[in-house]
């Protein structure tokens, strides 16, 4: 183990939150409490087995100068885009939307009943790429490295780990998601790259992080370091790890877009409103 554990510096309780047409979330990042963690912009938890709650979705809406990273845990959401792209998200799969100059897309759920869970998170991109052609991946949970310990597993999004890549792989903010499974009184430590910032969100029962108690709803944002340590209470826990390489420089952001300066954030406007996207 390295010298460089990985702390918790502080704890964010998500916050009750609507959006698209009226789905209810829980939005652990991009909150006035924590409105990002370099390269991070938002971070939203939807679990409901309430159709009421979600069956409205996502209908069309632009974005531009970001990537989102959709990861369904249960239930079916299908993505559509003015690209010509369309995806059915099931339980474990992952779509991967790097928006850059623009684009507009829905994601609207394919069932009536039952549960609806998974996360939604953007990240942001460096200046040089924003105004990049868009690009859509969708990566099938069959496709997702799992790497299995005797009490734990860790399902790999992006990044590496014990000679296993993530399909995700940013270029600049070379990201690490990792969901990691804990049997009850298990525990791991994993190796994280030492440049990155970013947190781990308890989604499941309750987790130590770096020595600090880590309960389901809270997300523990993370110093700088190499190894995380992680243990889970009687219960087990499930963690969501989400690090990148920290771009250091200006937002601008706006509701669907997310620039460097509020120039372009107005041409962004006016560009969408000209059909451009």
């Amino acid at each position: 183990m390295s010298d460089s554990i990985r702390t918790v510096t502080r704890l964010v309780r998500g916050i009750p939150a609507t959006d698209g047409a009226g789905v209810k979330l829980n939005r652990v990042l991009g909150t006035q409490a924590l409105p990002e963690v370099d390269p991070f912009l938002m971070l939203d938890e939807f679990r409901s087995d309430d159709p009421k709650a979600y069956i409205a979705g996502f209908p069309n809406h632009p974005h531009r100068g970001f990537e989102t990273i959709t990861y369904m845990l249960a239930g079916r959401m299908r993505h559509r885009d003015n690209k010509g792209n369309e995806g059915l998200l099931g339980p474990g799969d992952v779509q991967w939307m790097t928006t850059a100059r623009g684009l507009v897309h829905s994601e609207m759920p394919e069932q009536e009943n039952g549960l609806m869970q998974g996360f939604q998170l953007w990240l942001n991109l460096p200046a040089k790429e924003k105004m990049l052609d868009p690009a859509y991946q969708d990566v099938p949970a069959a496709t997702i490295p799992v790497i299995r310990h005797s009490d734990a597993w860790v399902k790999l999004l992006a990044g590496s780990y014990q000679g296993q890549t993530g399909p995700i792989q940013s270029p600049t903010t070379k990201p690490f998601i990792a969901d990691v499974s804990l049997d009850g009184g298990a525990a791991l430590t994993v190796p994280t790259p030492e440049g990155h910032a970013g947190f781990a969100y308890v989604f499941d029962g309750q987790a130590t992080i770096g020595g600090q108690v880590v309960e389901r709803g809270q997300a523990a944002v993370l110093s700088f370091g190499a190894d995380l340590p992680l243990s889970a209470g009687i219960d087990g826990a499930r963690v969501l790890i989400v690090l990148g390489q920290p771009l250091k420089e200006p937002i601008a952001r706006h509701g669907p877009f997310v620039m460097n300066t509020s120039q372009e954030i107005y041409q962004a406007f006016a560009d969408y409103q000209a059909g451009k996207f």
